[in-house]
């Protein structure tokens, strides 16, 4: 895949007091690359509405490369053809792609669409209009579909 039309993906998941923060930094580490050190993930702590913790688990993937890893594992996704189907309703005004992955699938090694990870990508996109970044979200989905 050549050029990849994002410029950045964010990925965060909430670790509840029920969880065990490893399990869940580790479903997080699924979509993550990993080279030759650990991609860094961003912690931070925040308070339910009954004053119970909740740890916040993010990551920002920046380089070209680690944004093509990330794309790779999406590319495992059962539904990905109704990914893309829906590509109109998941990507904002503001050029940006919406997923929402299975916490439980990832801790797994699986990729599904569900609850527990957000999946955020800034779609390249000039001029930045909707309907431009949904063509190149497109566009590198099924680059990836015929890489598979």
């Amino acid at each position: 895949m050549p050029q990849i039309p994002l410029h950045y993906v964010d990925l965060r998941t909430f670790c509840y007091a029920t969880e065990d923060e490893k399990r869940v930094e580790e479903a997080l580490r699924t979509f993550l690359p990993d080279d030759d050190e650990p991609f860094e993930i961003e912690r931070a702590e925040s308070e339910g509405h009954y004053g119970d913790r909740i740890l916040v688990l993010s990551a920002r993937v920046e380089k070209a490369d680690d944004v093509r890893h990330v794309l790779s594992r999406l590319a495992d996704l059962e539904s990905f053809d109704e990914l893309i189907d829906e590509l109109d309703e998941r990507v904002t005004e503001n050029t940006e792609l919406f997923l929402r992955l299975d916490k439980q699938a990832a801790f797994a090694g699986d990729v599904r669409l569900g609850e527990g990870i957000t999946f955020r990508g800034k779609v390249e996109a000039y001029p930045a209009k909707k309907e431009q970044a949904v063509e190149n979200a497109e566009e590198v989905l099924e680059r990836l579909r015929e890489q598979e």
